[in-house]
């Protein structure tokens, strides 16, 4: 149970997510910095295909966001940054709940063997 693809998965979820987050920090840090470009985390269609796969693991992959720039260069909307902060805090919110209710389950279960 402990190896198991859900933990996995779970555990790549919340590296992606937290990766996702420091992305986006970086991103509202630079809002007024002219030429910077948002990045942008992706992880869940490889997370999706690796737990088909049976494996649950991925790494999470950065990019430069491709979306149209300011004048001075800059493509950080703060709006996008902030309802995706908001998305990814959710989210992280339940996978690590999750995790928590899979440990309970599984220390309840060692306490009656």
């Amino acid at each position: 149970m402990l190896d198991s693809v859900t933990n996995t998965a779970l555990a790549s979820a919340l590296d992606g997510l937290a990766a996702r987050q420091r992305a986006i920090a970086d991103n509202i840090a630079n809002v007024n910095t002219p030429g910077y470009r948002a990045q942008r985390v992706a992880f869940e269609d490889a997370l999706a295909a690796s737990v088909r796969g049976g494996s649950g693991q991925v790494r999470p992959t950065t990019a430069l966001s491709l979306e149209p720039t300011q004048l001075n260069g800059n493509n950080v909307n703060l709006e996008t940054e902030t309802l995706s902060n908001i998305d990814t805090v959710l989210r992280y919110q339940f996978a690590s709940s999750a995790i928590g209710n899979q440990s309970a389950a599984l220390r309840a279960a060692l306490r009656t063997a």
